[in-house]
């Protein structure tokens, strides 16, 4: 990832690690913890690439995992060691590198692997899948992997109300109906969003099997306002709808138009790929 993108999240550690704590980014977070729960084996090795400032990998801690830590910016990994020491836990590892040079780790160490978002920056298709299979090469047989990546259908349905002016143009519009790479100037940083189907392909050519998918925000994408109302103005509703989001977001009618796309996958255990 280039020097902009690495500048950006230097600059905004404190900021990451309050993001997930708005009303509306909740929802993308407890969706999140909950595929976790689910998929994760119950114990064992876990690198979290593109850990940021560690939310994830404190959960992950605190529940008796031993975790790396993976990322490009010197400041959320100082950040991050700092909040685990705070908090009494203790990482096995922090590493400050780009997750495009993943070949720093060895080979089946992991038993499972988070890439919640690296991919998002990564304009350049086959670096993507290089990153992807590394991924897979650091995995354990039957280890597994989740990925995140921002999805150019969901944030259509976001910027009908969180910048619908730039919708005068009708390019705007459909452009959103395609994978894109956006520059500092367009995006919040530089960036990539893919589509769902692109997103899988890409977990299928970097050698693993795609075992499930979601959406983050499940069916309340793109109600950033309307959530947040809820927060405000009626605490109970908002927590209904956040847990019924968060159960949900692998429900086929709602997990292709999120921002966020989770996949799910493994590497399969050494006797099924023999087999294969």
């Amino acid at each position: 990832m280039s020097r902009i993108v690495r500048d950006y999240y230097d600059s905004h550690a404190e900021q990451e690690w309050y993001r997930l704590n708005d009303p509306y980014s909740q929802v993308e977070w407890l969706s999140t913890l909950r595929l976790m729960d689910r998929y994760l084996p119950d114990s064992g090795h876990i690198c979290d690439i593109g850990c940021g400032p560690g939310r994830y990998a404190i959960e992950l801690l605190q529940q008796g995992y031993q975790v790396t830590l993976f990322d490009l910016s010197v400041k959320e990994l100082a950040l991050a060691e700092e909040r685990i020491g705070e908090l009494g836990l203790q990482a096995e590892a922090y590493i400050c590198e780009d997750a495009r040079n993943l070949q720093v780790l060895d080979a089946e160490l992991y038993d499972g692997v988070l890439l919640l978002g690296p991919l998002y920056h990564v304009q350049d298709r086959q670096e993507r899948i290089n990153i992807i299979r590394d991924a897979f090469r650091v995995l354990k047989p039957g280890g597994i992997a989740m990925f995140s990546y921002l999805n150019s259908w969901g944030v259509l349905k976001a910027g009908v109300t969180e910048f619908s002016d730039s919708y005068r143009d009708p390019e705007h519009i459909y452009m959103y109906l395609q994978e894109q790479a956006l520059d500092e100037n367009q995006g919040f940083t530089e960036c990539y969003f893919s589509i769902p189907t692109r997103a899988l392909e890409e977990i299928e050519l970097g050698g693993f099997d795609v075992v499930s998918y979601a959406g983050a925000e499940s069916f309340l994408a793109g109600m950033r306002a309307e959530v947040t109302r809820h927060y405000n103005e009626d605490r109970q509703v908002y927590d209904h709808l956040v847990q019924a989001a968060s159960e949900t977001s692998e429900a086929p009618q709602y997990r292709d138009a999120t921002e966020h796309v989770l996949i799910i996958a493994q590497k399969k255990p050494e006797s099924e790929q023999e087999r294969a």
